[in-house]
C-alpha cells in the first residue's frame, strides 16, 4: 500500500482516515466518506484500484472535474479515461475497447449516462470492481447542490448487487448523510467522518461599505495568486470584474448569463493561470480541483452555511495558508428574503429562511467563527481560541496571510505556517513556476497537474540535483521523476550556477 502510494502519487504517508478507508474498499465493503475539500478523498478510490482486479467506475457531476482528475492520473502513470458528451462515438468505442482489454483501470462518467439503457447494458459486460460516487451530497434534496440526475444512482445496488460502493462528499449535515445512505440503498456502510476543520484557512468578516476598495486592497496582497470573488448577481459579477480590469488585474467572469462555451473558456483560463481572478456567482467552483487558490472573497451574504463552507473550501486545497473573507451587510438579507418569498413550496421556503438566519448569525458573531462553522456540522471544537479568525485574533484587511508581516496582530498559527513555509528560495520558486507553465502548455494540462505549489516550494527549499533527492520531494513519484525530473533539476542547477 505504501509502495503504491509513493510510486504513483509521490507521498510517503497517508492523510487521516485514508488508510482505513482503503482497507475497507479492498475488503469489498460499502463506505460513505465525509472529508473536507483538499482532504484527499480521490485517493480513497484511486489507490485501491491499483491494488485489486477490475475497473473502478467513478460517477462525477462535471466534465471539467473529470478531465482534471484523468489528466492528473495520467501524469502519475495511471491509465484512466472519461466518457461524456465531449467525446465522439469513435472515441468512446476506443475507450471501451481499452477497458475490456484491462488497459484502463479507472473510468469517469456523468450520472446522466446511467439512464441510457444501452450504457447500462454495457456496464454489465465490463469487469467492474468498484463504484465511486463523487460529490455524493448531490443525491439528496437536503443537500446544497441537489441534482435530479443523481437520483439514477439508486439503481446501482439493484442492478449491481455484488459490487461495492464508495460515496464521497466534502460537506454533509447529518440529515444529508442519512439521505445519501437511504438513496443509495447502502444497508450497513462504514461511515468515515474526517474533521471539517481546515486549519490553514483564516476566516474574517469585513463591513461591505466601500466594498470594491476592500476587494482591491485584499487582492493586491496576492499578486499572480489565484483569487475567487463570489457575487450575488450577474450584474455585480460583471461590474466588479470590469473595475478590476480597469485597475490592471486580469479578471474573468462566470455566471448563468454567459454561454456554456464562454463559461468553459473562462474556467479553463483560470485553471491554466491565464487569468488569476475569477468573479463569479455560486454557479462556479464545483468540480474545480485547483489547489492554489489563496483568497476567496464573498461580496454578498451566502444562502447557507453549508454553501459557504463549500465555497470557502476552494481556498488552500494544497494545505498552504489561504484566506476567506465575507463582506457583510444586513441589507443583503432583504435581497435574499425577496427571492425566498417567491418560492412556491412552504417547507422549502421555511428551510431557506432558517438557512439565511444561521448565515446572518455567522456575520454578526462575537465568538470564534471556526467554532461556529464546525458546530453546524456537529463537530465540537474544544479550543477557546483558534488563532486564525478575526474574532480570535484581530487582523485587518491590509494584512497578507501568505507573507511575513512584522506585527503582533498576525495570528500565531498563520505566523508559524509562514515561518515554516518561508524557508525556501523565492527567486528559485518563481523560476520553477515558469518551468511549470511551460511544461503544462506543452502537455496541454493545468499547471498544478504538473506540480502543485507545495512541490515547487519543496524543490525551492531542498534544491535537488539528482534522482534520489528529487524523489524525496513531496508529490514526486516514479512517473513524475521520469517526466519532469530533469527539466526541473536543470532549472535548479542553472539557478545555483552548478
Amino acid at each position: 500500500m505504501y509502495d503504491t502510494l509513493k510510486k504513483y502519487f509521490g507521498y510517503d504517508e497517508f492523510r487521516p482516515l485514508q488508510k482505513d478507508i482503503i482497507q475497507r474498499v479492498l475488503e469489498k465493503e460499502d463506505c460513505l466518506v465525509l472529508m473536507p475539500t483538499g482532504g484527499g478523498k480521490s485517493l480513497c478510490f484511486q489507490l485501491p484500484t491499483l491494488l485489486q482486479e477490475g475497473l473502478t467506475v467513478v460517477i462525477s457531476p462535471l466534465i471539467s472535474l473529470m478531465k482534471d482528475q484523468v489528466d492528473a492520473l495520467t501524469q502519475n502513470g495511471i491509465n484512466a479515461a472519461f466518457i461524456n458528451s465531449s467525446l465522439t462515438r469513435d472515441e468512446i468505442d476506443a475507450i471501451i475497447t481499452d477497458i475490456r482489454s484491462g488497459t484502463i483501470k479507472i473510468v469517469y462518467i456523468a450520472p446522466e449516462r446511467l439512464s441510457v439503457p444501452n450504457f447500462q447494458e454495457l456496464l454489465h459486460t465490463l469487469p467492474i470492481g468498484l463504484f465511486a460516487i463523487d460529490e455524493a451530497h448531490c443525491i439528496s434534496e437536503w443537500g446544497h447542490d441537489f441534482r435530479p440526475d443523481y437520483r439514477n444512482l439508486n439503481q446501482l445496488r439493484t442492478n449491481f448487487p455484488n459490487i461495492p460502493i464508495i460515496a464521497l462528499t466534502a460537506t454533509a449535515t447529518e440529515q444529508v448523510r442519512a439521505d445519501i445512505v437511504k438513496q443509495l440503498n447502502l444497508p450497513k456502510p462504514h461511515i468515515f467522518t474526517s474533521s471539517f476543520n481546515r486549519e490553514n484557512l483564516s476566516y474574517e468578516v469585513l463591513p461591505k461599505k466601500e466594498s470594491f476598495n476592500t476587494i482591491l486592497s485584499l487582492i493586491e496582497l496576492y499578486p499572480k495568486e489565484s483569487v475567487i470573488i463570489y457575487c450575488f448577481s450577474r450584474k455585480d459579477t460583471e461590474s466588479i470584474a470590469s473595475k478590476l480590469k480597469a485597475y490592471g488585474h486580469n479578471a474573468g467572469t462566470y455566471h448563468a448569463g454567459l454561454t456554456a462555451d464562454v463559461r468553459r473558456d473562462n474556467q479553463d483560463r483560470f485553471i491554466r493561470d491565464d487569468i488569476h481572478i475569477m468573479v463569479a456567482t455560486i454557479a462556479f467552483g464545483m468540480g474545480i480541483d485547483k489547489p492554489d487558490v489563496r483568497l476567496v472573497i464573498h461580496h454578498s451574504l451566502p444562502k447557507s452555511i453549508e454553501g459557504y463552507y463549500q465555497e470557502t473550501g476552494r481556498a488552500g486545497r494544497d494545505g498552504l495558508p489561504a484566506r476567506c473573507v465575507l463582506l457583510f451587510s444586513t441589507a443583503d438579507k432583504f435581497k435574499q428574503e425577496y427571492f425566498i418569498g417567491m418560492l412556491p413550496d412552504g417547507e422549502e421556503k421555511q428551510q431557506a429562511q432558517d438557512n439565511l438566519e444561521i448565515t446572518l448569525r455567522y456575520g454578526t458573531l462575537y465568538d470564534c467563527r471556526r467554532k461556529y462553522l464546525l458546530k453546524y456540522f456537529n463537530e465540537d471544537y474544544d479550543k477557546d481560541n483558534c488563532e486564525n479568525c478575526d474574532r480570535c485574533v484581530a487582523f485587518t484587511a491590509l494584512q497578507p496571510v501568505t507573507s511575513v508581516v512584522k506585527t503582533t496582530r498576525v495570528p500565531k498559527k498563520v505566523t508559524a505556517a509562514i515561518a515554516q513555509d518561508g524557508e525556501y528560495d523565492t527567486d528559485l520558486f518563481e523560476v520553477l513556476r515558469q518551468v511549470r507553465t511551460r511544461e503544462s502548455k506543452r502537455l496541454k494540462v493545468a499547471p498544478y497537474i504538473v506540480f502543485g505549489d507545495k512541490s515547487l516550494r519543496d524543490i525551492a527549499k531542498h534544491k535537488p540535483q539528482n534522482d534520489d533527492a528529487f524523489l524525496n520531494i513531496n508529490g514526486v513519484g516514479d512517473k513524475k521523476l521520469k517526466k519532469f525530473g530533469e527539466v526541473f533539476m536543470e532549472a535548479v542547477r542553472e539557478h545555483e550556477g552548478v
